[in-house]
């Protein structure tokens, strides 16, 4: 997918005050220091559209950016901050939970996970929760530029030995380095699949 244009639409504090759900929606969660706001801007070839930051819970809000005209890239806030009070994780995790389980243009999910680090609890619980809850998911694990490569396929297994504890059947998996815009093609060839697909059959969001 080429990407022709993106832009900057609002950032919302709660999932009734996003844009109207009239296009495909494809949104990026992962707790904090995964790299999402680099593989965003990796994704659609900017330097600052996400904003980056060395501090855990930069993005509170929920963020909307169109791309190409035809479809919405969310930012969304990280899950399992470990430096913020109880009160503002509660605040994160009502918004985050309330967004995808009532986003009706919500046509994927994409869970980022360092693939530096053996499963954690807090990934797979949230992943177990989006299971539960049928919400349409991939897989995304980052920075695979600091490890090798065996290394990361290695740490990629174990987190699916782990899953298949209680799934029958693993969602899509990728592996990507915003560093080295490694993986990025993957991701947008299935967002362009996808959407292509909600075309063909005349899926619409409205109403």
């Amino acid at each position: 997918m080429m990407i022709k244009s993106v832009s900057f639409v609002k950032s919302s504090q709660k999932w009734q005050d996003c844009p109207a759900p009239e296009l495909p929606e494809y949104a990026f969660i992962g707790r904090s220091n995964v790299g999402k706001s680099s593989l965003i801007n990796a994704l659609m070839n900017r330097k600052d559209l996400a904003k980056t930051s060395q501090t855990p819970g930069k993005t509170q809000l929920i963020n909307h950016f169109l791309v190409n005209d035809s479809w919405y890239l969310t930012d969304l806030p990280g899950y399992g901050y470990a430096r913020v009070s109880k009160v503002q994780r509660k605040d994160f995790e009502k918004l985050i939970t309330n967004y995808i389980l009532n986003r009706k243009n919500l046509v994927n999910l994409f869970v980022l996970i360092d693939v530096r680090h053996s499963p954690q609890k807090v990934d797979v619980d949230f992943i177990e929760w989006c299971g539960e809850n049928g919400i349409p998911f991939s897989i995304v694990f980052t920075k695979a530029d600091k490890l090798k490569p065996n290394a990361a396929l290695k740490n990629i297994e174990h987190y699916k030995t782990e899953l298949l504890k209680k799934w029958e059947n693993l969602p899509e998996i990728y592996l990507t380095s915003a560093e080295k815009k490694e993986g990025t093609e993957n991701l947008l060839q299935m967002i362009a699949q996808t959407n292509e697909f909600l075309k063909e059959n005349k899926i619409d969001f409205h109403g």
